[in-house]
């Protein structure tokens, strides 16, 4: 008997290795996982990526406490950044993710030719509403115009039904990072359905408030939301519940400056997301925004980014968008005409 989507999952993992990595025979596939992972995911995967000649290679590790370069004393680094540095590409299954740790850092600075997917705490639901099921060529139209009348304003603002209103200025040397699912280019990619940049820091005024998720600390669901009070991009005051008294501790334990400023703010646009408590998920609810802190990723601030101790991510549901004073989003609908028809092919009109 099949076990739970194995058949959905196993047309989920081909669009995956075959239409968005193009993997190419005889290419080494690297694919991370802890011990939180769904290993039904992983095993899909590995055998599409064996199905058209490239050469799956499977790291499994313990579940790290922390993520990013919170999980480097768990790790192990030399032997991990060893071989992301010799892979042609890498999918990232991790629950504990490696993102920002310093085997990415690392792999991402000198391992030119590497392509790198960000699926971390992927399962098998997951994946083949947000992948399998997806309509890749509408979705990336949709989101390459919704990225172009982003980058032609200097200014915007967003506001959200749970009291978040926060303004702040585009930097034209912060590039925007449309991301369509496509993995066929070097450097790092995220899920479909994401479209996130770092804004010109220091003009980032007003309320963001998380009423969706929370990680890390792994909050998950909000039962409360959580206010961050912002001037010129740092956080100057949280307000909120217990979860948000557990946040405010969590960001100050580091003692690092850096996680209390913003790093990074997304759009949400994957037609399959439902606010779950996975962030990788959450960040893709239809009509949400999303709100980083601490390391600042280099492919918003090139070359390099911005090190930090830790990163954390917080979900806005249903925001409103203006951009230049002409509101492209109300409450997480999307009120651009032009963009209607890609809307309702993607079935969300």
């Amino acid at each position: 008997m099949p076990t739970y989507y194995d058949y959905e999952l196993g047309k989920a993992a081909a669009t995956l290795t075959k239409e968005l990595f193009k993997l190419k025979p005889g290419e080494t596939f690297v694919i991370t996982a802890d011990t939180e992972s769904d290993s039904q995911v992983v095993d899909a995967t590995a055998r599409a990526a064996f199905a058209i000649g490239a050469k799956p290679m499977v790291i499994w590790v313990a579940s790290p406490l922390g993520v990013g370069k919170d999980a480097d004393p768990m790790l192990p680094l030399e032997a991990l950044t060893a071989a992301l540095k010799e892979a042609d590409a890498w999918v990232e299954f991790n629950n504990k993710w490696l993102l920002y740790s310093t085997p990415f850092d690392i792999a991402m600075k000198e391992n030119k030719r590497l392509r790198y997917l960000c699926l971390v705490g992927m399962d098998a639901d997951m994946m083949v509403r947000c992948i399998g099921r997806v309509d890749y060529p509408i979705l990336k139209e949709f989101e390459e115009k919704i990225t172009e009348m982003t980058e032609a304003a200097k200014h915007v603002r967003m506001t959200t039904p749970a009291g978040g209103d926060v303004e702040f200025d585009n930097d034209p040397n912060h590039p925007i990072s449309c991301e369509t699912g496509y993995v066929d280019t070097p450097g790092p990619h995220m899920m479909a359905g994401q479209i996130g940049w770092s804004p010109a820091f220091e003009s980032i005024n007003g309320v963001i408030v998380f009423d969706g998720s929370l990680v890390p600390p792994f909050l998950g669901v909000l039962e409360q939301p959580v206010k961050l009070h912002v001037e010129k991009g740092k956080v100057v005051k949280i307000e909120g519940g217990k979860e948000a008294v557990e946040y405010e501790a969590w960001l100050n334990s580091f003692d690092d400056p850096m996680m209390l400023r913003l790093a990074h703010l997304a759009y949400g646009f994957n037609p399959g997301a439902r606010l779950t408590g996975n962030i990788l998920e959450d960040e893709r609810v239809w009509g949400g925004t999303e709100w980083g802190l601490g390391q600042v990723g280099l492919m918003y601030v090139p070359p390099e980014g911005i090190k930090g101790a830790s990163h954390t991510d917080g979900i806005c549901l249903n925001t409103s968008v203006w951009l230049d004073g002409k509101q492209i989003t109300d409450k997480g609908k999307v009120l651009d005409p032009t963009l209607a028809s890609l809307v309702k092919q993607l079935g969300k009109a």
